[in-house]
């Protein structure tokens, strides 16, 4: 872990005043969505605003009306989603990109602001994942909440240089991605799978990034909403390999990657998880290799699957 250099950091850097919004993109989770604002409103350190994309009314109906939550409609796809949120932000210094299933810890703005504003070095941060739903059958928003409120005081200051954001929950430097022109890549469609790490791939040429462990929170990896088990299996071949050939991902990256999903889809397909489609993911990994094998696999097709 390392520690601030309060020695080194100029007093600038301690004053001077930091706009921070919350950008979530949703899409077919609105009950949800509203126990993370909830969640939310708890926080230490309040955003100055919030950003819900949607892509359509139904998306945020549940929600009570809010002069603090601003609503804004784009097309279905979290990289077009999260660009509309971007192109918002023109008062604000950071943004936190959440999921629309994260809760955060109460201290998770303040844990990031303190590192943002002690070391301008970092252009992007990740919290620390309590627990992750994602790689499960996911959590209801009791069990998410319990285990913040039992969770032991966490330890502010401190980080950790990481590879990469993981997607739901990351901070962007917005000056360093309007300098640079940064945007999520939209040929990354609907899920997006991979779009994370390809944008702070990118951002992380300018700048490091860093896990934040006093930026706590759990991911409840809520299962409504999400790409089919087709479209997604077609998703974990295309994007490594087109992340390969735009340079975000190494070919081993890209090569352990499609090999762990498509393995990992034969190996349970026959003994699937309730929660996972995997006869739907193998498919679709299949339907991806014979594209790439006559030469026309690009991450777009999901939307023809």
């Amino acid at each position: 872990m390392y520690l601030p250099n309060r020695e080194t950091d100029t007093p600038a850097l301690l004053t001077e005043p930091i706009r921070i919004a919350i950008g979530v993109a949703t899409r077919g989770r609105a009950s949800i969505l509203g126990a993370m604002l909830r969640q939310v409103s708890k926080q230490t350190r309040q955003p100055d605003r919030i950003v819900i994309c949607c892509t359509q009314p139904q998306d945020v109906a549940d929600l009570p009306p809010s002069p603090h939550v601003e609503i804004i409609t784009a097309p279905p796809g979290l990289p077009c989603q999260r660009n509309n949120i971007l192109d918002c932000l023109d008062d604000c210094d950071i943004v936190v990109f959440l999921d629309d299933d994260f809760l955060m810890d109460p201290h998770y703005i303040e844990a990031t602001e303190m590192i943002l504003r002690l070391h301008p070095n970092i252009v992007a941060t990740t919290g620390d994942l309590l627990a992750d739903g994602a790689r499960g059958p996911g959590y209801r928003v009791d069990d998410a909440r319990a285990l913040l409120d039992t969770a032991p005081p966490p330890t502010l200051g401190t980080f950790i240089p990481a590879p990469h954001g993981y997607g739901c929950n990351m901070a962007i430097r917005l000056e360093v991605a309007r300098t640079h022109q940064l945007r999520f890549d939209e040929r990354l469609p609907l899920y997006g799978w991979s779009e994370d790490i390809d944008f702070t791939h990118r951002i992380g040429r300018h700048g490091d990034i860093a896990k934040i462990p006093g930026a706590r929170g759990v991911h409840l990896g809520a299962k409504q909403g999400r790409t089919s088990g087709r479209r997604l299996g077609y998703s974990q071949v295309a994007n490594p390999i087109y992340l390969y050939v735009k340079g975000s991902y190494s070919f081993r990256r890209a090569a352990g990657s499609v090999g762990r999903n498509v393995a990992m889809n034969v190996a349970k397909a026959l003994w699937s998880e309730p929660y996972i489609d995997r006869r739907g993911r193998l498919g679709g990994n299949a339907r991806a290799m014979f594209d790439l094998v006559i030469g026309r696999m690009q991450p777009e097709r999901i939307l023809e699957i």
